[in-house]
C-alpha cells in the first residue's frame, strides 16, 4: 500500500512488517464537533478498517485537545469550569461518532492527563539547547533545527519577513512558540520554570511519542494543521528523541461551504449532529468519501440527494442477497457475476492501495450492487449467486463503514406476517385491501419489492431532511 508523504512530496510504500501505529491530531474540545472534523475521523477509521480487513493489527491513537484559550474562554463566558465544558463536549464527541460508525481508537489521551509527559519533554528540549525559559514562557528555538519547514516547504527567511507571528519581546527570534506559557489563572499547572499551561504543539508530540515512539509508521491531520502545528510538532521531536518523528505525513483536505472555507464568524458550519438529522450516518459518511481524501470537498446538499439514491440501491442489494431463496438453474447468470465480482474485489483492493482512492473504491462496490440488483430486477439473482457475492459485498462495506439498519426477530415476524396476508389478499383480487396492508407495512419503514412469484422486503434508513 502507498500513500503520498507530506513531508517528501511523494507517494510512500507503508511499512506493514510489524504493528502499524497511526497517531491523529483530534479535536480541540470547546465545541460540537463539525463535518470537517467528521471527513478527516471518517477517512482515518476507513483506512484503519481496510488494514485491518487484511489481517494487519493497528494501534491508533487519538487525543482531545483539553486545554486551550478556546476552552477557557468559553468557560469564562458560560461561568463554569474549563474541565466541565471540556467534558461536555467529549461526550458529544462520542455521541455523534458513534452514530457515524465510527470505530473507537485503541486510546483517546487528554491533553490534561500527560502534563508530566510534557514537562519531561521540556526539560529534555532545554537541556539539549533547543528551547529556552523568558519572562513569558518556556520557548522552542526555532534557529537551532536547520530543517525547520520541512514539511510545509516553507523557507525561516521566508517567514520571519511575512511573519504572522504572535508579537512576544520575550521571544529570542519571531518565529520560536511556545512549549509553556506562564499563567496564574486556573487551569494552570506547576513546573520547574513556574505556574502555567502547556503549548499547543507539545501535547501531541508528549502523547505521541509516549503511545507510538519514534517513527512511527503515519501521523495524520487536516491540511490546516501542517503549519505551524505538524512543522512544529517535528521541529520539537526530532531534537527531543535525535530520532525520524514519523514515517508518513497524512493530511486530509478541507470541506468547504459553497467554495468558503468554513468558519464560525460566516456562520456556514454543519455540526456533525445537523447532517446526521438531516442525512443519517451512512449518507454522511459516503460524502466525506466520495472524494479523495487529500483534495477539498464541498459541502452539496445536491450531490448528498443523489448521494440518498445510491444507498437505496445498497438496501435493495442487501435485502435482495439475503431474503432470495430461488434455487432455479440459471447458468448463463453465474459466470457473468463472477466476473464482475472479481473485478469489483480487485478494483476495490487496488484503489486503497494506491494512495487510499477511496472514490475509486466506491465505484467498484456501486458496480457490484449495480449487477447484483440487475439480476434480481431480472428475476436471475439465484441463492446460489447470492452466496457468491455477499461476502465481497459485505466485506466492502464493513471497510467503508457503513451499516445497513438492523430489523429484529419480532419486527421479522410481524412483517412476513402481515405480507402473507397481503398476498393472500392480492390473490383474492382484493386490492384495496392489500393496498391498507403495504401502506402498514410502509408505516414501519419497510419497502415491498414485488417479483413475480414472491415479495422482499426491506428496511430503509430514516434521512430526515427538514425542508
Amino acid at each position: 500500500m502507498k500513500i503520498f508523504d507530506t513531508l517528501s512530496a511523494a507517494e510512500k510504500e507503508l511499512d506493514t512488517s510489524n504493528i502499524v501505529r497511526i497517531y491523529l491530531c483530534g479535536v480541540t474540545v470547546y465545541d460540537e464537533s463539525h463535518i470537517g472534523h467528521a471527513r478527516t475521523i471518517i477517512v482515518f477509521d476507513t483506512l484503519c478498517r481496510f488494514l485491518e480487513s487484511h489481517g494487519l493489527k493497528v494501534r491508533f491513537i487519538q487525543n482531545f485537545t483539553d486545554v486551550d484559550d478556546k476552552i477557557i474562554n468559553r468557560a469564562k463566558d458560560e461561568n463554569v469550569s474549563a474541565d466541565t465544558i471540556s467534558a461536555k463536549y467529549i461526550a458529544s464527541y462520542f455521541d455523534a461518532f458513534d452514530k457515524l460508525n465510527v470505530k473507537r481508537a485503541n486510546s483517546y489521551p487528554k491533553a490534561t492527563e500527560h502534563i508530566s509527559d510534557m514537562i519531561n519533554l521540556i526539560k529534555g528540549l532545554i537541556d539539549k539547547g533547543f528551547a529556552y525559559v523568558s519572562k513569558n514562557g518556556v520557548y522552542f528555538s526555532v534557529s537551532k533545527f536547520k530543517e525547520y519547514g520541512k514539511l510545509s516547504k516553507k523557507k525561516i527567511d521566508e517567514l520571519v519577513a511575512g511573519a504572522r507571528v504572535e508579537v512576544d519581546e520575550a521571544k529570542r527570534d519571531p518565529l520560536d512558540f511556545a512549549l509553556w506559557k506562564f499563567d496564574n489563572d486556573e487551569p494552570r499547572w506547576e513546573s520547574p520554570w513556574g505556574f502555567g499551561r502547556p503549548g499547543w504543539h507539545i501535547e501531541c508530540s508528549a502523547m505521541s511519542l509516549k503511545y507510538l515512539d519514534s517513527d512511527f509508521e503515519i501521523h495524520g491531520g487536516g491540511r490546516d494543521l501542517i503549519f505551524p502545528h505538524h512543522e512544529n510538532e517535528i521541529a520539537q521531536s526530532e531534537c527531543y528523541s535525535g530520532k525520524n518523528f514519523a514515517k508518513i505525513w497524512m493530511h486530509v483536505g478541507m470541506v468547504t461551504i459553497n467554495g468558503e472555507k468554513m468558519s464560525k464568524s460566516l456562520g456556514n458550519t454543519k455540526s456533525v449532529d445537523f447532517v446526521l438529522r438531516r442525512w443519517g450516518p451512512n449518507i454522511a459518511r459516503l460524502f466525506c468519501l466520495y472524494g479523495h481524501y487529500s483534495k477539498p470537498i464541498d459541502y452539496s446538499e445536491e450531490m448528498l440527494r443523489e448521494t440518498i439514491t445510491k444507498w437505496r440501491q445498497v438496501e435493495n442489494c442487501y435485502y435482495e442477497l439475503r431474503l432470495t431463496e430461488d434455487d432455479q438453474d440459471i447458468s448463463q447468470s453465474m459466470p457473468d457475476i463472477e466476473k464482475i465480482l472479481e473485478e469489483t474485489k480487485e478494483q476495490f483492493k487496488s484503489s486503497l492501495d494506491s494512495d487510499f482512492n477511496t472514490p475509486e473504491a466506491i465505484m467498484a462496490f456501486f458496480k457490484l450492487v449495480k449487477a447484483t440488483n440487475q439480476l434480481a430486477a431480472s428475476e436471475r439473482l439465484t441463492r446460489a449467486i447470492a452466496t457468491a457475492v455477499l461476502p465481497s459485498f459485505n466485506q466492502m462495506l464493513e471497510i467503508l463503514g457503513l451499516k445497513i439498519p438492523e430489523v429484529t426477530e419480532a419486527e421479522k415476524r410481524d412483517i412476513n406476517e402481515l405480507i402473507k396476508k397481503r398476498n393472500l389478499l392480492r390473490s383474492e383480487k382484493k386490492f384495496q385491501e392489500a393496498d391498507l396492508i403495504r401502506k402498514q407495512i410502509s408505516e414501519m419503514g419497510i419497502v415491498l419489492i414485488d417479483h413475480k412469484s414472491k415479495t422482499l422486503w426491506m428496511k430503509q434508513e430514516k434521512i430526515g431532511i427538514d425542508d
